[in-house]
């Protein structure tokens, strides 16, 4: 083998490489197993800073071994912030200064492996879907000779033979049979659809009075319905189907009462969103967002969340079918289910149907206008690390100096130790350990005049009702495009939308 090579921490060769190079790299003593230099990039990722990383031992970032369902290169990590991301490295024996070391060069593979998770439940539902929707077939059939034959029987029984009521029972236990099948169907995607041109708000409305008495009197249902609304493709019936199940779950997450909001919206899903769901496909889009005030799901249930049969409920009080025909109903009318959920705090399940306006319309022109270039510094505060980089990357293009941090913690930090003028904060509504209003209020103690903007997976006034934003403030909904984050942004800043500054008092 050749011998290893000597390189002096000094070497303006090595330095170059290694300070400037784009990849993050390290380089650790192997029995110590302590860091001793890291790079530029590496600082960027894990967001230690160089003194920081020298003497930090792997542990205090490496988190357990490789697992079987992943490379032995692949691990998972642990970032200042205490975010957790996937890393591929390979690593190379050398002499640094004298003393035997390793060279790491890393490379942060969380996207793709969200992706490769994503795939995985897509094929494990497309699987399960055929099984489901292949039995469901074969069940229909034998239910078919189940209730002809009973009617028959039926038929030639008097009401007050003895065998009548006993027929009847078969009978109610094989429709109670035949709706099981239907709803396979529907997750299966193998079912019978009559679609037409929906006006979704009509619908809701028509369907109002009766989930009002569905949810019962101790839950507060709210209707936010978007005035020109844009149209749907879909079957009437499927959709109200998709209404009903996430009314019924959402009223089972409230036991003790609470908001259930039933929201419509006129939405773009841009190529960046569609890029980190593999299940989206860009484009205008019409949103119907159901949310809760209640329990809310960890992140083992939502992983699945909508596998047939799988039921959080108690013995006797669910299929654990409702969300899988939801999943089904809206995949086969073109359409796409995200799930947004905190323990505790509420559940929002958003269901994005394509929607069949002309390509031109007052909503499309008002939604792409060209806003104004701005200068002023805005502090970013946002944990998921791809919408950070997409938020920070559209406003510096429009001129903004921006100031991003990935946790309520660094941002206390950019603000303390900036001395200029931030005109506006941005950050996500729910965040770990501290929220974004906690986070806005402690700010507003130096900063009084700083404008605020929240953003959130939940839908606006599922926010409000939650508690968790009051609902004067300036709010903005993922998914969003640039053009709508620019715009909302010009008009938070030149107060004309929702807003208040970061030091006013609330009710």
């Amino acid at each position: 083998m050749p011998a290893k090579q000597l390189v002096k921490p000094k070497d303006r060769k090595f330095q170059l490489l290694f300070e400037d190079h784009p990849q993050p790299m390290w380089v650790f003593h192997p029995e110590s197993q302590t860091i001793i230099a890291a790079n530029a990039a590496a600082s960027r990722l894990y967001g230690f800073s160089r003194e920081e990383f020298r003497g930090l031992e792997l542990s205090a970032i490496q988190l357990g071994e490789p697992t079987p369902d992943r490379p032995v290169t692949t691990r998972s990590h642990r970032t200042k912030s205490g975010r957790v991301i996937e890393v591929d490295s390979a690593s190379h024996g050398f002499d640094y200064d004298g003393r035997p070391a390793e060279l790491v060069v890393l490379m942060d593979v969380t996207g793709r492996r969200q992706l490769e998770e994503q795939l995985r439940q897509a094929q494990k539902m497309e699987a399960v879907g055929m099984l489901a929707g292949g039995v469901a077939h074969d069940f229909n059939n034998l239910l078919t000779i189940i209730t002809g034959y009973s009617q028959l029987i039926l038929n030639n029984l008097s009401t007050h033979d003895p065998n009548h009521n006993s027929a009847e029972q078969i009978m109610k236990a094989a429709d109670r049979a035949a709706t099981l099948t239907k709803q396979l169907l529907a997750f299966s995607r193998r079912q019978v659809l009559q679609p037409r041109v929906l006006d979704i708000n009509k619908l809701i409305g028509g369907l109002g009075t009766m989930l009002r008495r569905l949810i019962g009197e101790d839950v507060d249902l709210q209707l936010v319905l978007r005035p020109e609304l844009g149209q749907v493709s879909a079957d009437p019936g499927q959709v109200e189907q998709v209404l009903m199940n996430l009314v019924v779950n959402a009223r089972d997450a409230m036991p003790k009462g609470g908001t259930l909001t039933i929201e419509t919206n006129n939405v773009t899903l841009d190529d960046s969103y569609a890029g980190r769901h593999m299940a989206i496909k860009p484009g205008p889009h019409t949103l119907i967002a159901v949310s809760d005030t209640g329990t809310g799901m960890d992140e083992a249930t939502q992983a699945r969340l909508f596998e047939p049969f799988f039921t959080t409920k108690g013995t006797g009080r669910g299929t654990g079918l409702g969300l899988s025909t939801v999943f089904g109903i809206v995949k086969q009318s073109g359409g796409s289910v995200e799930v947004y959920s905190v323990p505790n705090r509420g559940t929002s399940v958003k269901v994005y149907l394509p929607r069949i306006d002309q390509p031109v319309t007052a909503e499309t022109t008002a939604t792409l206008k060209k806003s104004a270039r701005g200068t002023e510094t805005i502090l970013l505060v946002e944990d998921e690390e791809m919408v950070r980089n997409l938020v920070r990357e559209t406003l510096a293009r429009e001129g903004y100096k921006v100031l991003d941090a990935p946790d309520p913690l660094e941002a206390r930090r950019i603000s303390d130790s900036y001395r200029g003028k931030i005109h506006m904060l941005i950050t996500d509504v729910v965040m770990p350990k501290v929220s974004g209003r906690e986070l806005a209020e402690q700010l507003a103690q130096r900063r009084p005049e700083m404008k605020v903007l929240y953003m959130s997976g939940y839908t606006d006034s599922a926010i409000v009702a939650s508690g968790i934003l009051q609902k004067e403030v300036a709010f903005l909904q993922k998914p969003f495009t640039p053009g709508v984050l620019t715009e909302k942004v010009r008009d938070v800043l030149e107060g004309n939308g929702r807003t208040r500054h970061a030091g006013e008092n609330r009710e």
